[in-house]
This record gives C-alpha cells, structure tokens and sequence, in this order.
C-alpha cells in the first residue's frame, strides 16, 4: 500500500510556470550528459540545441535509444524515478533467442543482480513490434541464433539493468529502446532520433499515470 499511496501523491505533479520539459528521443551512441570527456569523441547531448538549464532527468546508457526526458524543474527527478513511487517506465529489448515462459516469469519476479534482488516487473514476450527507425550501427546478428523483442516495464532504474536482468535469464540483450514514461510513448511522440520536442501540461501529467 505505500507504494500506491505514494504514487497517488505524484499524480498531482504539476508543471511549475516558466519552467521547461522536454522530450527527447535519444540516439543509439549519444551520452546523457553535456561535456565532453576530455580526449573522447563520443557525442553528447550538447549538439542537440536544447534550451538554457535543463538537464537528463535520469539516464539511458550510451548504447541505449528511446525516451529521455530534460528539465530545468528540479522536482521531477525524485517524483518521476523514486522506485518507492512505483512509476513504470517501460523499455523493448531485442534479445538472443526465445525467451521461455520460465524465463519471463524470472523477469517478473525478480532476478539477483549483484547482490540484489530486482523489484518486480512486467516482461512479456512480443509477437511483433510497431517499426523504430532504424539503429546507426546494426545489432550484430549470430548465424542460427534467433532474436526476440521483450517488453519490459520497471520501476527502478539501477545500473544496466535491463541488459543485466536479460543476461542473467539467458537473454543477452542486442538493442534496447526505452519505449514510455507512464503514458507518454516515444512512438506517439512522432520524434525521430535527435529530436526533442516541449511537453504540455497534459502530456506532463501522463509521465504521472
């Protein structure tokens, strides 16, 4: 019950006035931050013009694509990615192999990462996924060894996991491309990788649901 109690609270998140909220869909190979390690040529979210002071709310890795969302609203932080909040944020992987039902119901259970076991999730196994615009570099496929596209909806977000979480079923993830925030989909967003766009007030309010 706390973490429904908790999310009810958060549902009554509201934009505050003059402040800016963005959605990005992040490229495959783009770090989420906006310097330049010294001496790397890895691309950043510095070439993307985002407007003055936002910045990630969270993260997606670098070899993650999907939906990032900035701001300059220093609250959104805790209330979107408290894992005590119970807020989902859900991610498709393109797998190695069929995943079984053993192996879905261990990604719904919980699996031992480090140490520690993962809060229960969401995994389901799709039979086909709405198209995404193609990947930069192409996922390194393996003569005879089929792929899979999982749907995974979490609410915590610890290092990798998701490509952990699938590794340790037997899973090695090739793509992973964080679909939604609540309800708010990147697909719906009619973003293609790179581009960003503001959020509406109504639109903030389904980060929440």
């Amino acid at each position: 019950m706390k973490h429904e109690s908790n999310r009810n609270n958060y549902t009554r998140f509201k934009p505050s006035p003059g402040k800016t909220y963005i959605a990005f869909f992040k490229p495959y190979e783009v770090l989420c931050q906006f310097s330049k390690e010294a001496g790397s040529e890895k691309r950043t979210l510095a070439e993307f013009d985002f407007p003055k002071d936002v910045y990630p709310v969270g993260r997606l890795d670098y070899d993650s694509e999907g939906l990032l969302i900035l701001s300059d609203d220093g609250r959104l932080n805790s209330a979107l990615l408290n894992p005590e909040q119970a807020h989902w944020r859900t991610y498709l992987a393109q797998v190695e192999n069929i995943p079984t039902i053993e192996a879905l119901t261990a990604l719904k259970n919980g699996v031992l990462i480090e140490g520690k076991k993962t809060l229960p999730a969401k995994a389901e196994l799709l039979s086909e996924v709405q198209p995404l615009p193609e990947r930069s570099k192409p996922i390194r496929f393996r003569q005879n060894i089929p792929t899979a596209w999982l749907k995974l909806s979490l609410i915590e977000g610890r290092n990798r996991q998701v490509r952990k979480m699938t590794a340790h079923v037997g899973h090695p993830t090739l793509r992973l491309v964080r679909l939604a925030l609540g309800e708010v989909e990147l697909l719906s967003l009619n973003l293609a990788p790179g581009q960003w766009k503001h959020l509406s007030p109504e639109e903030i309010e389904q980060l929440f649901s």
